[in-house]
C-alpha cells in the first residue's frame, strides 16, 4: 500500500482558508476598521462639542515652533523657556504639515488636536480589544471620550486638565504606544511573515511615540517582558527594536542638521525640571498616581478602581493578559513617581501629580479592569450563575445601570462649558473695528490665545493692530499701557487672576468698550 505524505504548511505560509473562513476573516478585519473609525469620529465629535479655544504657553509654543520650523532657535525667547516642547518632532512636524495644508489659523490647530485625540482613543480601543475583545475595547474608548479628564479642558470655564482640544504631546504619544501594544498582542497570535509585519509595526509605533513624548521611553524597558508574557520568542526583540533604532537615528540626524547637536532633544528633556512651585514632599511624591486621579475630579477614582480590579483579577486567575497590564502600568508608574520628588523634593524632573502624565497607562488600566471583571465572572460556578440568573439578567442589568450612571455623571457638566463662543465674538468685534483699535493690551495668557482670533479660521489677518502683553504674575499694569484698551477675563479655572485680582471698572478710570454675550471676555478702555 502506497504511503501518503501530508505536507505541513511552512512557518512563513498562512494556513489555507476555505471560502467561508476567508470571508469570516475579511469581515473581522472590516469590523476592526469600522469600529476604529467610529471611535475616532466620536473623539472628534466630543472635541467639537467641547471646543476649547487654542490655549496658551505650551500648546502655543508648540504651534509657534511648528510655524517656524526648521528655524527654531533654542537659545532665544520663547523657545529658550520650553526647548523640550519644540524638539518633539513627532508633534512639531505633523503640526507644520497641517499648517502648510490648512494655514496657520484655528482650523489647522483644531485638526492637529483632533488627530492627536483620535490617535489616543483609537489606540485605547485597539489595545483593549486585542486583549479582551471588541465590547471591552469600545466600552473603554467611550468611557475615556466622555470622562471629565477629556471634556473639562477649558480654563475659561471649568477645567481639570489640558487634554482633548489642545496641541500637546500626552494624548498622541500615549495613543501611538497603545497602537504598538495592540500590534504586539496581535503578533502573538500570528506566525511567520504576518508576525514579522506586526512586530515591525509595533516598533514603528513605539519609536514614533518617543518622538512625541520622550518619557514614554520608560515603557520600552519592559518590551522583553511584554514579549515573554505574550510567548513571542526572545529573538523577536530585535525585530521590534530595529525600526525603533532607525527612527532614533533619523531624529539624531535631524537634530544635528537643524540645531547642530544630535542630542538636542535629549538634553532639552534632561534639563527640564527643578524647584516646583507646588508644595512637594517625598510622601506626596509617593502618592503621585492617587493624587493625579483623585485631586482633580472625583471620577478619577474610576482608574484607581480599575487598577485594584486588575490586581485582584491577576491574583485570582494568574492570567497573562492581566500580568501584561500590570507590567505596562508599573514600568511607567515607578520612574514617574520617583522623579516627582521621591529622590529630591527640591529637584522635580516630572510632575507626576499632573494627570495627563498618566495617559499612557490608561489603556492598560481599562483593559485590566474590564478583563478582570470578565475573568472573575467566568469563575462563578455554572449552577450558581444559572440559579440566580447572574449572567443572563443580573450582569447585563448591572452593566446597563452603571453605564447610564457613569454617562449622566460624565456629561452633565458639558452644557456648562463655554466653548470658544466669546473668542469668536471677539474675532468679529476686532474685524469690525480694524483701524479703530491700533493696540490691545492683555496678560500673556490672553494675548497668546488672542493671536488666533485676530485672524480668520484659515490664518488670514482680519485685524491689523498690535497685541502687547504683560506677565500674568505682574502686580500692576505697565506704565506704557495707560490710556490704551485692555482685554480682560475673570479666570474660572485653576489659573491665577490677572494682576492679583485687579478688575477694571468705572471707579478706577475705565470704560467697558465690549463684552462677550456669555461674559467671559471684556475689552476695557480709558474713561476719557
Amino acid at each position: 500500500m502506497a504511503q501518503t505524505t501530508v505536507r505541513e504548511p511552512a512557518v512563513d505560509e498562512a494556513p489555507a482558508r476555505t471560502g467561508p473562513l476567508r470571508g469570516l476573516a475579511r469581515l473581522r478585519r472590516r469590523r476592526v476598521v469600522w469600529l476604529s473609525a467610529l471611535v475616532g469620529a466620536c473623539g472628534v465629535l466630543a472635541q467639537w462639542v467641547v471646543n476649547p479655544p487654542p490655549l496658551y504657553f505650551d500648546p502655543y509654543y508648540v504651534w509657534l515652533g511648528a510655524r517656524s520650523w526648521p528655524d527654531i532657535p533654542l537659545d532665544r525667547w520663547p523657545f529658550s523657556e520650553v526647548p523640550h516642547q519644540v524638539t518633539r518632532l513627532g508633534l512639531v512636524l505633523p503640526a507644520r504639515l497641517v499648517q502648510e495644508l490648512l494655514g496657520s489659523g484655528q482650523a489647522a490647530y483644531f485638526t492637529v488636536a483632533a488627530l492627536g485625540g483620535a490617535l489616543f482613543f483609537v489606540g485605547c480601543y485597539l489595545a483593549v480589544r486585542s486583549l479582551f475583545g471588541d465590547v471591552a475595547g469600545v466600552a473603554s474608548a467611550l468611557l475615556l471620550i466622555v470622562h471629565p479628564f477629556f471634556t473639562m479642558t477649558n480654563p475659561y470655564g471649568v477645567e481639570v486638565t489640558w487634554s482633548a482640544g489642545a496641541v500637546l504631546p500626552d494624548m498622541p504619544g500615549a495613543g501611538l504606544f497603545a497602537f504598538g501594544m495592540a500590534a504586539l498582542v496581535a503578533a502573538s497570535r500570528r506566525e511567520g511573515r504576518a508576525r514579522t509585519r506586526l512586530l515591525v509595526a509595533a516598533g514603528v509605533c513605539f519609536g514614533s511615540a518617543y518622538l512625541v513624548r520622550e518619557f514614554v521611553a520608560f515603557l520600552f524597558l519592559a518590551i522583553p517582558i511584554y514579549l515573554a508574557l505574550l510567548r513571542i520568542p526572545w529573538r523577536r526583540n530585535v525585530t521590534v527594536g530595529l525600526p525603533m533604532v532607525g527612527i532614533l537615528a533619523a531624529n539624531l540626524i535631524h537634530n544635528q542638521v537643524v540645531w547642530g547637536d544630535p542630542l538636542a532633544g535629549l538634553m532639552s528633556a534632561a534639563g527640564h525640571g527643578g524647584e516646583s512651585r507646588d508644595h512637594v514632599t517625598r510622601v506626596l511624591a509617593l502618592r503621585s498616581f492617587e493624587r493625579a486621579m483623585a485631586d482633580w475630579h472625583w471620577m478619577g477614582w474610576v482608574f484607581v478602581a480599575a487598577l485594584v480590579l486588575t490586581v485582584i483579577g491577576w491574583v485570582v486567575t494568574r492570567d497573562r493578559r492581566l500580568a501584561l497590564c500590570l507590567v505596562w502600568f508599573l514600568v511607567l508608574c515607578v520612574p514617574l513617581t520617583v522623579l516627582s520628588g521621591v529622590i529630591d523634593p527640591h529637584n522635580i524632573k516630572l510632575r507626576g501629580w499632573l494627570l495627563r502624565y498618566w495617559f499612557a497607562v490608561f489603556p492598560a488600566l481599562l483593559a485590566g479592569g474590564c478583563g478582570a471583571l470578565v475573568l472573575l465572572a467566568k469563575r462563578i460556578p455554572d449552577g450558581l450563575a444559572a440559579r440566580f440568573r447572574l449572567r443572563t439578567v443580573v450582569a447585563p442589568a448591572l452593566a446597563a445601570v452603571l453605564a447610564l450612571t457613569y454617562a449622566v455623571a460624565a456629561v452633565r457638566t458639558v452644557p456648562l462649558l463655554p466653548r470658544d463662543k466669546a473668542w469668536n465674538e471677539l474675532r468679529g468685534y476686532l474685524r469690525a473695528h480694524d483701524g479703530d483699535i491700533p493696540v490691545l493690551w492683555a496678560d500673556r495668557r490672553l494675548a497668546q490665545t488672542a493671536t488666533f482670533y485676530t485672524r480668520s479660521m484659515w490664518g488670514d489677518v482680519l485685524w491689523h493692530g498690535r497685541i502687547r502683553d504683560f506677565e500674568h504674575s505682574s502686580a500692576k499694569l505697565p506704565a506704557e499701557s495707560y490710556g490704551q484698551p485692555m482685554l480682560f477675563t475673570r479666570w474660572r479655572g485653576q489659573e491665577s487672576q490677572i494682576l492679583y485680582g485687579y478688575r477694571p471698572s468705572a471707579e478706577t478710570g475705565w470704560k467697558r468698550m465690549w463684552r462677550s454675550s456669555d461674559g467671559v471676555l471684556e475689552i476695557w478702555g480709558p474713561a476719557k
